[in-house]
C-alpha cells in the first residue's frame, strides 16, 4: 500500500535491520526498542488493524505467532518468558497502521502493561 512505511521496509525501499522473512512475513528491529529484544513481525499482505481481518487470515495470523515464538528461541528469551502485543488503533497505541506483532523481551515485564 502506498505511504505504508511497513509496506516500503517490507519491499526493501526503506531500510530496516531484518532478522527473518519468508513468503508469508517480514520480521525487523524495532526503531525505538522498549525492551532488549523487541522486534516486529508483519505479513507481506498490508493488513491495516485487527479489525480488518478476514477468515482467510486466520492461518496469516498464527504464522505471525509461530514466527514470533522462533525469534523469541533464537534470542534466547523463550525460557525466561518474552510479550507477544498486536495493538489494534489508536487507543491502543498503534501508530503505523499495517498489523505487526511485536516480540519483546530480555527484561522483566510488568502488569498491567500500560
Amino acid at each position: 500500500m502506498d505511504g505504508c512505511i511497513f509496506c516500503q521496509i517490507r519491499d526493501r525501499k526503506l531500510p530496516a535491520k531484518l532478522v527473518y522473512e519468508d513468503e508469508l512475513a517480514v520480521a525487523f528491529e524495532d526503531l525505538n526498542p522498549q525492551a532488549p529484544t523487541h522486534i516486529l513481525v508483519i505479513p507481506r499482505k498490508h493488513i491495516a488493524t485487527l479489525n480488518d481481518l478476514k477468515p482467510e487470515d486466520e492461518t496469516l495470523v498464527g504464522h505471525l505467532l509461530t514466527v514470533g515464538k522462533a525469534i523469541a528461541t533464537e534470542r534466547g528469551i523463550a525460557q525466561s518468558g518474552w510479550r507477544a502485543v498486536l495493538n489494534c488503533n489508536s487507543d491502543a497505541g498503534q501508530t503505523v497502521f499495517h498489523l505487526h506483532l511485536h516480540v519483546l523481551g530480555g527484561r522483566k515485564m510488568h502488569w498491567p502493561p500500560g
